[in-house]
């Protein structure tokens, strides 16, 4: 498995994280229509209550469709036994979020309606949101 990137923010850091949210609502570019397109977060559900999955659904609107992320909560244990912290709900939508636009932007959205994200795929994208937000703060 890949290191997970333990970021040091103090407590107050990781709340202004958590208010400077970057993938709850935004726009990407599709790689091959070239079109832009809204995503905007609508849920977060955790699937064992609606489909018996060991995940936590995140559901956005793209350009008003809905598209499900599923991050698998075993991620939430590896994530807390590496850096001794929690993946909190606003980072799990960050995660999602950016994922999406990953996808999006590469052009590996093939219009299925989840996304099912393995462990390693989830703390990747973790650590990319993280390392965003510390570059966006210079």
């Amino acid at each position: 498995m890949r290191p997970c990137t333990r970021l040091h923010l103090p407590r107050l850091e990781l709340l202004l994280y958590i208010a400077h949210a970057m993938y709850d609502d935004f726009y990407a570019t599709e790689r091959w229509s070239g079109k832009q397109v809204h995503c905007i977060y609508q849920a977060l559900i955790v699937a064992i209550s609606t489909r018996h999955a060991d995940a936590v659904d995140i559901k956005f609107l793209v350009d008003g469709k809905p598209l499900w992320i599923a991050l698998p909560h075993p991620a939430w244990v590896e994530y807390k036994q590496r850096t001794g912290r929690d993946i909190t709900d606003p980072l799990a939508v960050e995660v999602a979020g950016h994922y999406l636009r990953q996808t999006l932007e590469t052009g590996m959205e093939s219009g299925r309606e989840i996304h099912a994200l393995s462990v390693d795929e989830t703390l990747a994208h973790l650590d990319a949101v993280m390392q965003e937000f510390a570059a966006s703060r210079g």
